[in-house]
């Protein structure tokens, strides 16, 4: 089954400094955390990310489809329990 994101839902994570979102591979949740590193790398064409909690989840939302693109990408890769996705995973 292909993993979808039917929930729009993320939430800053203020210790981890990123954002949460969660994924569905058939009847399964997957977690995910993308840092604000990554964040950062994704809207580099716009300059520095305001690392701010509101900041962080309109980078996310700006930027979701290519974030979920790579969400697949690593979930079909690595199958884990959870994710965390760093700049390095966004080339």
């Amino acid at each position: 089954m292909t993993l979808s994101f039917p929930n729009p839902s993320r939430s800053f994570d203020e210790g981890r400094k990123g954002v949460r979102f969660i994924g569905h591979d058939g009847v399964f949740e997957v977690p995910f955390f993308i840092e604000a590193d990554a964040l950062e790398k994704l809207g580099s064409e716009t300059g520095r990310l305001d690392t701010s909690p509101a900041g962080c989840l309109s980078a996310f939302d700006r930027r979701r489809t290519a974030i979920h693109d790579v969400a697949r990408e690593v979930h079909t890769n690595r199958r884990r329990t959870s994710y965390t996705l760093n700049a390095a995973d966004f080339r």
